[in-house]
């Protein structure tokens, strides 16, 4: 019932009593709580994982990029979630076979003691590695569930690890100055206790998938080490990072007299080397690639435009069709 009633309604109430048959009181909707759990309280607000989405979206664009040069492939990267939980949650997910990679934050110069831990699926690791050594990444479906790592396995697991640590201090920037190391490697996570079981985390996990297989990347940041980064971010001078998009005019009328080298690619051919060594002048290689057919255009190797071949003023040109304005983050690169 309102809590102010219309000259109406007052009528009809008085009426109803007179005649001795006053409506029924309507229900009142009982409030719905959401539950607390004080055994297990969330310490980082929606904002703070908000915060953290952001950071490893950008991490994701820039291990997209190394991945794609360190395996000369393509392949997508993105922030599947980002949960608060609880150590224990994370640790019982690992078998013996798990391996973990340990890494360490500087920041001020001072090293947290509590590490960051980075686990790799394993048909992902296992395909990363093939296409390390040449090959095209396929790995067996009956792969076994305890696969264990080889010593030469876990040189190049190492090797792809120490990569992706190195540029996760980049995600940061707008923030604070953040460096990550590469620790070690645990090949038996289960024997040790690396975090308190109980000790609150936030756990990251990445979706990498390439043309043969997919897998995921999760990276557990212990809880008291992000509670000293968002104290040292609110220590800082709010004005100290705030964007330069005040700047942004006069930083790009410097840019626009710079010299870029535009490669247009007609299309490619595979040669064995006895068959070069026998071209000679009138030769003609197939390109396997009609003479009306969509041309590329790369700058500093990445495809940014595609486009028909024609002539402009006599010369060759190429008239631009379509332009890639996001190619850095969808991954146009010319080694597919």
């Amino acid at each position: 019932m309102p809590d102010v009633l219309s000259q109406s309604q007052i009528d009809a109430l008085l009426s109803s009593i007179n005649s001795g048959s006053a409506p029924a009181a309507s229900a009142v909707p009982e409030k719905r709580f959401r539950k607390y759990d004080f055994k297990s309280p969330r310490k980082f607000t929606k904002d703070r994982l908000k915060m953290l989405n952001g950071i490893f979206e950008s991490y994701s664009r820039a291990i997209n990029t190394r991945l794609n040069g360190l395996l000369h492939t393509t392949c997508e990267v993105e922030v599947e979630s980002v949960e608060e939980q609880r150590y224990y949650e994370f640790a019982n997910a690992l078998t013996d076979s798990s391996v973990l990679t340990v890494a360490y934050l500087h920041m001020k110069e001072k090293t947290e003691e509590t590490p960051v831990l980075l686990y790799v699926a394993t048909p992902l690791m296992l395909s990363m590695m093939d296409r390390l050594m040449g090959g095209n990444g396929t790995i067996e479906s009956d792969l076994p569930d305890d696969y264990a790592y080889t010593d030469l396995d876990l040189h190049l697991y190492e090797n792809i690890m120490h990569d992706l640590i190195s540029i996760m201090g980049a995600s940061w920037e707008s923030y604070i100055n953040l460096n990550f190391e590469y620790g070690r490697v645990e090949v038996n996570p289960t024997l040790i206790q690396l975090i308190g079981l109980d000790e609150t985390v936030v756990l990251v996990d990445l979706n990498i998938k390439f043309s043969n297989i997919s897998g995921r990347i999760s990276i557990c940041l212990p809880g008291m080490m992000l509670t000293n980064i968002f104290s040292a971010i609110s220590a800082e001078n709010p004005v100290r990072r705030v964007s330069s998009a005040d700047d942004s005019n006069q930083i790009f009328e410097h840019l626009r007299d710079s010299s870029l080298e535009i490669a247009a690619v007609l299309g490619k051919a595979e040669l064995q080397l006895k068959d070069i060594y026998n071209l000679n002048v009138g030769d003609v290689i197939d390109l396997n690639q009609p003479k009306d057919g969509v041309i590329y255009l790369q700058i500093s190797g990445r495809q940014w435009f595609d486009g028909i071949m024609g002539v402009s003023d006599k010369k060759i040109a190429v008239k631009i069709q379509q332009v890639y304005r996001n190619a850095e983050r969808n991954g146009y690169f010319d080694n597919e």
